[in-house]
C-alpha cells in the first residue's frame, strides 16, 4: 500500500520515548536500523483511514514496553521511494488517527529537506 500525505509538526514527545534503550534495542533488532530520536509525522487523507486501520489492526509487530510505557506496533515502510524505516503506531497516543509517525536512522527533515506542508509518499 502507498499512501501520500502532508508533512506536519508533530507534539515533539516522540525524541523521549525513541532514546528508551528497549524501544530502541527492539528497532534495531527487528528493523535492523537505530532510530533517530523523534518521528516524521504525516497527515493523510480520509480515503486512506479504513486500509491504514486495517493494518494497525491485523499487525502482529509489537514492541512490549518496560513499566510505565506503552506497547508500539510497527510496520517497515519506505518514505518517497527512497528512505527504508517504519511506521510507527504507539498504543498511548494524542494523535488522530490520520496522522501517521514514520521512524528512521536520520532527522528526516534535514536529510530531505522537509517542512510542514510538503507531501511525502510512504509505501508499506
Amino acid at each position: 500500500m502507498k499512501v501520500d500525505g502532508e508533512v506536519t509538526t508533530g507534539l515533539g514527545k516522540a525524541a523521549f520515548f525513541l532514546s528508551q534503550d528497549f524501544y530502541v534495542n527492539n528497532f534495531i533488532k527487528n528493523c535492523g536500523f537505530k532510530p533517530y530520536p523523534g518521528t516524521l509525522n504525516v497527515v493523510v487523507g480520509q480515503k486512506y483511514l479504513d486500509k491504514i486501520n486495517e493494518v494497525k489492526d491485523t499487525c502482529e509487530n509489537i514492541i512490549k514496553p518496560d513499566e510505565g510505557f506503552g506497547a508500539v506496533k510497527y510496520i517497515k515502510a519506505t518514505l518517497n521511494d527512497e528512505i527504508d524505516g517504519a511506521i510507527v503506531f504507539p498504543a498511548k497516543t494524542e494523535h488522530t488517527e490520520n496522522y501517521l509517525e514514520f521512524i528512521a536512522e536520520k532527522k528526516l527533515r534535514d536529510e530531505l529537506n522537509l517542512k510542514d506542508g510538503d507531501i511525502v509518499s510512504i509505501e508499506f
